[in-house]
């Protein structure tokens, strides 16, 4: 028996609301268990297991996206300067939809496992150097709205971010950063930032509970020098000052790459920039 046009469309609604209410609750859901940050993007990758898949089936000249970021991770592709423009929604999915925070969990789960097993000299000589942007410091606020890394960075629309010292913490990081303070470890920060851009950093970061480190080192503002050169020098005047490098966790190559890398290091994943 047919329904009568009015009834088919009101029952059409029906229908059509209470998906869009599931669709809706189960986006707020996936934010939720992502990085306990606000919705930041109106994109708003979607999130579903069906359009993960589709995602992942975009490729990269021939290679699937979720290939391609495996071999950005490994070191493998380098000297790109954007993630390929068919991969956009890929990385945003990666980015917003739990997966990034899953392989997150896994790098400092491993990396606090590594620590509960040291044993410390107890002379206060112990360190563990941490990276700033996507290390200690999300930025994805200003990366969901350029397309997750597929917009060419422009150094002064990120540097006018920097400067608003609103980007949130990296959680997995932040909970390795409170369990070494706990076991004697002295935090050090070392980032590629400017010295123009300290005050805003270390703002951002007491805004978000790392307290308590022992130095924040910043690149000369006018230094030319090559990101690995800049970071291995930091720490080798660690180790000439008598400190033991206990640990290194950083979101690029560049962060661990270069004498003396630490005892240990520990690569965060990132796929929305690379850092030469």
């Amino acid at each position: 028996m047919a329904f009568p046009n009015h009834r088919l469309a009101a029952f059409f609604l029906a229908v059509v609301a209470a998906v869009t209410s599931s669709a809706v609750a189960a986006w707020n859901v996936k934010l939720e268990i992502d990085n306990d940050i606000p919705l930041i993007h109106t994109l708003r990758p979607l999130l579903s297991s069906a359009a993960g898949h589709q995602s992942r089936r975009r490729n990269y000249g021939g290679v699937p996206c979720d290939s391609w970021r495996f071999a950005v991770e490994t070191n493998t592709i380098r000297g790109w300067a954007t993630i390929p423009a068919s991969c956009e929604e890929y990385v945003g999915n990666y980015m917003l939809g739990g997966h990034y925070r899953r392989d997150s969990r896994v790098v400092v789960d491993e990396a606090i496992a590594y620590a509960e097993k040291l044993k410390a000299a107890g002379n206060g000589k112990e360190v563990w150097v941490f990276d700033v942007d996507e290390t200690t410091l999300s930025n994805l606020p200003y990366y969901a709205e350029h397309g997750f890394g597929a917009e060419p960075y422009d150094r002064a629309a990120f540097g006018a971010y920097v400067e608003e010292a609103s980007a949130p913490a990296l959680r997995e990081t932040k909970r390795l950063y409170d369990k070494l303070k706990e076991m004697g470890i002295k935090p050090v920060i070392l980032t590629g930032r400017r010295e123009d851009k300290r005050e805003a950093t270390a703002k951002n970061l007491a805004a978000v509970g790392y307290t308590g480190y022992h130095k924040l080192l910043l690149k000369p503002q006018d230094a030319k020098v090559h990101s690995v050169e800049f970071k291995s020098g930091e720490r080798k005047k660690l180790e000439d000052a008598a400190y033991v490098i206990v640990g290194n966790i950083g979101d690029q190559w560049t962060d661990l790459l270069g004498e003396p890398e630490g005892a240990r290091t520990f690569k965060l994943p990132d796929p929305m920039y690379y850092v030469a």
